[in-house]
């Protein structure tokens, strides 16, 4: 397979820092079919997850970087079955998944960071979220009575949530992230980017499947009427929040096998910026174990 034509085609899926985007126009929910097949995507994931683990073995050795992978999308656009694919061959020792829900009290009577920074990975590790910091500048723009929970100076109803509110948080979480790198993290965020003809097939599965059953939920109907809302919020939040320190890429999601392929080689990409390394050991160290191993080599098996 040549795979020139997918790299650069993985180029198409960086949001530009600063650029007004349209994902109805600038990004596609499925793929060129000429591209590959599905059991090319197979074998190329396959190779990608090897990888992965490599890279992870050497994170933790190098101890100097951490690595937080936040995923967003529309329900059923597949983050679970992502997550579970893409990160299979990774050691669950180094990699932490968080799922964010509706805040609890606790949470509310704190920042809207504070559970997020609660749950970054440490040196070594691996750190993914599964929705993020980013729902407070998406169901809160879609929602923003939510904001009213927070108790926040000066917020009182919905119509003290002006567009300098948005504004302000866009820059907050800009912040955050720029902290977090200049701190050894990287950060890699990923949109997938499903289109709701897919979502209302997929969402019909759940309903029709009784093993499917459990991932259903008459809320997530309702938030589909807010479609547009949502799509708005995206790309504003999107083109607000991709930084070069702090990418996000848009992955087509019609196709899960192919969404896939795209992060793992996504991911594979920042991993290689960072070149993480085995430590090496001094003269001394090494003569050292090479003493024991003389040792070892000279006991009789029993």
């Amino acid at each position: 397979m040549n795979l020139k034509p997918f790299i650069e085609y993985l180029e198409t899926l960086y949001v530009q820092p600063g650029k007004k985007i349209s994902l109805k126009k600038d990004f596609h929910t499925d793929y060129d079919q000429k591209m590959m097949t599905k059991e090319d995507g197979a074998n190329l994931l396959e190779y990608g997850i090897e990888n992965l683990a490599k890279m992870q073995d050497k994170l933790y050795a190098h101890n100097r970087n951490s690595m937080l992978i936040v995923i967003q999308a529309m329900d059923a656009a597949g983050k679970d079955s992502a997550i579970k694919h893409v990160m299979s061959g990774l050691n669950p020792q180094g990699v932490q998944v968080t799922s964010f829900k509706t805040p609890s009290k606790e949470e509310l009577d704190h920042d809207y960071l504070w559970r997020h920074t609660k749950a970054l990975p440490a040196r070594g590790d691996i750190g993914i979220f599964n929705r993020s910091h980013y729902e407070n500048v998406l169901a809160t723009r879609v929602h923003p009575e939510y904001i009213l929970n927070e108790n926040l100076p000066g917020i009182e109803k919905v119509k003290d949530i002006t567009e300098d509110f948005w504004l302000q948080r866009f820059k907050q979480i800009n912040r955050f992230e720029k902290n977090l790198v200049q701190t050894g993290t990287v950060v890699l965020k990923f949109f997938l980017h499903v289109s709701k003809k897919e979502q209302k097939k997929r969402q019909l599965e759940r309903i029709d499947d009784p093993t499917k059953n459990w991932k259903f939920a008459a809320g997530d109907i309702a938030e589909r009427g807010y479609w547009n809302e949502y799509m708005a919020a995206y790309e504003e939040m999107l083109s607000a929040t991709s930084k070069e320190y702090a990418p996000w890429y848009v992955l087509p999601a019609d196709d899960k096998w192919f969404t896939r392929v795209c992060m793992a080689a996504v991911i594979i990409h920042e991993f290689n910026k960072i070149d993480p390394t085995y430590p090496k050991i001094s003269d001394a160290q090494k003569k050292e174990l090479m003493a024991i191993r003389e040792k070892l080599m000279a006991e009789k098996d029993s």
